[in-house]
């Protein structure tokens, strides 16, 4: 049958495609050769040219001298200033370009430059910077921090343990743990004809700083201040074809890492041990890169989606091993590290009636260690007790599969639930092969005009091959330990959500979650954990000026764990509970001033603590560890004119932690030379000025 094609035409074909085109009166089957498609034009569309969007600068005062307050603050420097864009220029034939500034001159900013036609191609710039700050007091009695030797003073003096060398105290420096990454990156997009497009990206990440390391002798040890100049760089390639309803694409992407220090020397400041050794030295992360080729593709006919995925690839390393007060012969001067990779995924979807949605998919993993097998001296602290070792390569191979079913019981109900089951296969550990299966269900409703609720539960069990150590896991171990990750559990879990909006105007979320595993067979090792958290959510339009918001998320822990002092059965039980109390509120309030000022006001508070006890006879506790972090935004944004606005933003942190390994004096442990205290308990306060101009 053939007919004329119109709007009105058009308008009823959306609207009964399906049921049409399955009896051959589809839009393929129309006749389009009388219709004159150049009088379809859309005289209302205005498409506008030229430049828009907004640009501002700022500027910021710092008053904290702890530099931790930086991760909330943004910059680590005491006046600091940041740029802001947003801007998009639009040509008359399809060019188009746009810059994206936030907080560039900040640890934080970024940027991103694209400029292209709409449709055919796209050249991308792009620049970001992170940064995390530990502490700005830890001390150090070594020279050369930052480089990859470090040097006791020329007259220090040695001695047995730390309180009493005389020198200590006097040849402290202080220095910062922090680290700091630049992303620089470069992108093209095209896109060809109807039937392919491609893309290519590099980006180089530049990560300095230095974080904290050891360095020993016998028993004796000293904190050392490890160098970080890290360079990667990262390649990403593909093509891709597509049709009407399918696609197949190509990708390559590529990683090298190189580290400018391959070893950091230091000397000793104790007492010369066994060997008569005073210097020594650690290998550093060696150079390395990785490489994957993926083919994937997808169909789609309306009622079934397929989609595919092979990967294979190669990570390897092959930098010169650290010899350095290593006094014996190595078999090589590089190891020849790779490690093969084979991944794939198939997923299938089907929608089989309107009501009944079925998926199902399958994912196989493979790690190959083919690293060369070498025979190695092997050194017991002191001296070489005669026996060999040998490098062990890890395999890996993990396949998961997975079905489910959707279906909808009536409007505004459903139903859906699945299957999960995960195998995990391992060489050279305690436990070669682990098996997990998983049932789990939903229902949901959301047939209630203000209400939209849902509750979900699962239950697994994951076990496996005989449990048993071996001469390439731990000979040591004592038998009847379980590691928590190879161990039989069992898993039950049960979440549930309520979202209700009784008032057009107020909205309320709650959730809750619980879950319990439960290490049936372990005597050694983890044998319980609870995990129960909950959180709620208001938001509130008070007026149409005034919002109003708050949260609150409260997560609690509880783990078990048995232990033997005698390398037999249980003489000791842990217990550990881990809190995490965060809650938040904010309010705004728009158009004060005859519209011109909004005012606003956002406050969160955290509170993580976690208490460890021991019982063995008696119960002795380990001491809290806690962290707590006040914070408040108080904000002002005036518009000055139609184009300029003024903004002020005063900001407050008031943080506090107790944690042991970080509040120990330098000499606090007779065979160890430490950073001293590095706890926090700061109130920091930062003011920021900042103006915008729209174009």
């Amino acid at each position: 049958m053939k007919f004329k094609l119109n709007l009105i035409t058009l308008a009823l074909l959306a609207n009964t495609g399906f049921a049409i085109a399955a009896d051959g009166y589809g839009l393929a089957n129309a006749n389009t050769e009388k219709v004159k498609m150049s009088a379809w034009s859309c005289k209302g569309c205005v498409v506008e040219t030229g430049t828009s969007g907004t640009v501002g600068v700022g500027v910021g005062y710092n008053s904290e001298e702890d530099i931790r307050s930086a991760n909330a603050f943004g910059t680590s420097n005491e006046v600091a200033g940041k740029l802001d864009a947003d801007v998009t220029f639009r040509g008359e034939k399809g060019y188009r370009a746009s810059v994206e500034a936030y907080q560039l001159g900040m640890d934080g900013g970024r940027l991103e430059v694209n400029a292209g036609k709409q449709g055919q191609y796209n050249v991308n710039v792009n620049y970001r910077q992170i940064a995390t700050y530990n502490s700005n007091s830890a001390l150090m009695p070594y020279s050369g921090v930052g480089s990859d030797n470090l040097t006791l003073p020329d007259n220090w003096v040695t001695a047995g343990s730390s309180s009493q060398m005389p020198l200590l105290m006097d040849s402290l420096n202080s220095l910062e743990l922090s680290l700091k990454r630049e992303r620089t990156g470069l992108g093209f997009d095209y896109q060809g004809e109807s039937l392919w497009s491609t893309h290519v990206s590099y980006m180089r990440e530049e990560k300095t700083g230095l974080k904290k390391a050891s360095g020993g002798f016998f028993n004796q040890s000293m904190m050392l201040a490890e160098p970080v100049d890290y360079t990667t760089d990262s390649i990403e390639a593909g093509i891709k074809l597509k049709g009407d309803n399918w696609f197949t694409a190509l990708n390559y992407n590529g990683s090298i890492f190189k580290n400018e220090y391959n070893q950091l020397n230091f000397d000793s400041a104790f007492n010369p041990t066994f060997g008569a050794q005073t210097s020594g030295s650690i290998a550093l992360d060696p150079d390395n890169q990785s490489h994957t080729v993926s083919l994937m593709g997808q169909y789609n006919d309306s009622t079934n989606v397929l989609s595919a995925r092979l990967l294979t690839g190669q990570m390897s390393q092959d930098q010169a091993l650290v010899t350095s007060g290593y006094g014996y012969q190595v078999p090589t001067e590089a190891l020849d590290a790779k490690v093969d990779l084979i991944g794939l995924n198939l997923k299938v979807v089907s929608k089989v009636t309107n009501s009944l949605r079925l998926s199902g998919s399958y994912d196989y993993n493979d790690r190959d260690n083919n690293t060369q097998i070498e025979e190695w001296t092997q050194v017991s602290i002191n001296n070489v007790n005669g026996k060999v070792a040998y490098n062990t390569p890890y395999d890996n191979t993990s396949q998961r599969f997975k079905v489910a079913a959707d279906y909808r019981i009536t409007r505004g109900m459903k139903l859906d639930g699945g299957y999960d089951f995960r195998r995990d296969e391992r060489n050279y550990q305690d436990r070669e092969t682990t098996d997990e299966n998983t049932v789990w269900a939903r229902f949901r409703v959301n047939s209630f005009e203000t209400w939209d609720m849902w509750v979900k539960g699962s239950y697994g069990q994951r076990d496996g091959s005989e449990y048993q150590a071996s001469e390439w896991t731990s000979s040591e171990t004592n038998s009847l330990l379980r590691k928590y990750n190879l161990a039989n559990r069992d898993r039950t879990q049960v979440e549930a959500r309520v979202t209700h909006s009784p008032i057009e105007s107020l909205t309320i979320d709650f959730g809750a979650r619980y879950a319990l595993d439960d290490y049936t067979d372990t005597v050694i090792g983890l044998t319980e954990s609870k995990d129960t958290s909950y959180d709620a959510n208001i938001s509130y339009m008070i007026t149409d000026d005034l919002l109003a918001n708050a949260f609150y998320n409260y997560q609690i822990i509880e783990s078990e764990q048995a232990g033997s002092s005698n390398y037999s059965t249980p003489t000791w039980t842990g217990f550990i509970e881990d809190k995490v109390d965060v809650v938040g509120a904010g309010i705004s309030y728009n158009n004060l001033l005859e519209n011109k000022l909004r005012m606003g006001l956002d406050y969160t508070y955290s509170d993580s603590n976690s208490n460890t006890q021991v019982r063995q006879g008696i119960t002795g506790d380990y001491g809290d560890y806690f962290a707590k972090v006040h914070n408040i935004n108080l904000y002002a944004q005036y518009q000055a004119t139609e184009k300029m606005a003024l903004r002020f933003d005063y900001k407050i942190e008031n943080y506090k932690d107790n944690d042991a390994a970080n509040d120990i004096a330098v000499n606090g442990i007779w065979n160890v030379v430490g950073f001293g205290d590095n706890s926090h308990d700061y109130t920091a306060q930062m003011i920021m000025l900042s103006m915008s101009y729209k174009i």
